[in-house]
């Protein structure tokens, strides 16, 4: 069959259409696709354990699934259940904040009325037309909370669901991947998979460990400068931390506010620097050693897989297109005619290895 080479305005818009389409689909069908991407995650870090109860402890597949399953729930409850008792903690101490808080505001009206020349009745006129338009959408958002808590309660069971069916029918999934291509290429598509399931594994469980770290080592530096709620802040920093580039800043500024309602200025300041330290030598040091050079991207890259998952996904979008863009780019490597893609998303030290690998494609033929 003779093949017929469009020209490269036809291959461009083909090519955006196709983009446009992805997404498109992507975004519309995110009620699916979330909980699909979330299972295919724990079903890889949960692969090597299920693994060891089917080989080690001859349990059956379903047995195997089901007890990793089951292990995963227990270690998430038992996170849960520590982020909710320092919640609690901090919920009764609210009085005081309040108090704090409403004297800051005092301070702030005195302040704008000194250097704007505002009367403090005109600020509070306009402080409670906008107190009223705020109630009015808290009260829309209340309405609905009792469908989001629904939702994110489906969310999670149908994400244990899909990952327990993942693990069991592993094999079958696999031999689908492998049937969708042909012969020939099959054993490229196996290593190509077996290559991104170690992949998104270095990666879930080296994010585990780097939240970890990062968790002891802010907690042990907000306990040493004495800040309240030590435990809670550290940890909240750790958790979004994951989100690359604006998790960090998120944490550093809802830390600084929360150390500063409850006690001096300096002290937020101190705090918002030591996170910020604790970041850069995360970035440089921890990242690169314990995630490895598996999920190595540009920051160029990462920036936009970070927005592009936020329009799509919300976020949800913003943790899952980190991995998903990862398993473009080893895909992109290891294809004719898309090496220029993976060179993009990764960094210079990629094109050594697209080289590398071409060569053994071409050895392979």
């Amino acid at each position: 069959m003779r093949t017929v080479k469009l020209p490269f305005y036809a291959r461009l818009a083909l090519t955006l259409l196709a983009v446009v389409l992805v997404f498109v689909v992507l975004k519309e069908a995110r009620d699916i696709f979330i909980p699909l991407v979330f299972a295919l995650l724990i079903s890889i870090l949960l692969y090597p354990l299920t693994r060891f109860f089917e080989h080690r402890l001859r349990l059956g597949r379903a047995g195997a699934a089901i007890i990793s399953v089951l292990l995963f729930v227990a270690a998430l409850a038992g996170f849960i259940y520590f982020i909710a008792l320092q919640f609690i903690g901090f919920s009764d101490d609210l009085p005081q904040l309040r108090t704090r808080f409403q004297q800051m505001f005092a301070s702030l009206q005195n302040w704008v009325g000194y250097k704007m020349h505002i009367s403090g009745r005109q600020q509070s006129d306009y402080i409670n037309r906008s107190l009223n338009s705020m109630m009015e959408s808290a009260g829309h958002a209340l309405s609905n909370v009792f469908v989001s808590l629904t939702g994110i309660l489906l969310l999670i069971v149908f994400v244990l669901i899909f990952t327990f069916f993942m693990l069991y029918h592993r094999r079958l999934l696999m031999k689908f991947v492998l049937h969708l291509f042909s012969i020939p290429n099959r054993e490229k598509v196996k290593e190509v998979v077996m290559e991104t399931k170690t992949m998104i594994n270095a990666y879930v469980l080296g994010l585990v460990i780097e939240m970890a770290i990062v968790s002891v080592v802010n907690c042990s530096i907000l306990f040493v400068l004495g800040v309240k709620y030590a435990l809670l802040l550290g940890v909240m920093s750790a958790v979004l931390n994951i989100i690359p580039y604006l998790g960090i800043y998120t944490s550093i500024v809802i830390c600084m506010l929360v150390v500063f309602a409850n006690s001096a200025g300096n002290l937020a300041l101190e705090t918002g620097m030591s996170l910020f330290i604790v970041h850069l030598l995360d970035s440089n040091i921890l990242m690169p050693r314990i995630v490895g050079s598996r999920v190595k991207m540009n920051p160029f890259i990462t920036v936009v897989a970070v927005i592009v998952g936020e329009f799509i996904w919300g976020i949800p979008g913003m943790f899952l297109f980190i991995p998903i863009t990862g398993i473009m780019k080893m895909v992109c490597e290891r294809v004719d005619g898309l090496e220029a893609w993976g060179l993009l998303i990764g960094v210079e030290e990629t094109e050594p290895r697209v080289r590398t690998m071409k060569k053994s494609i071409d050895t392979d033929k």
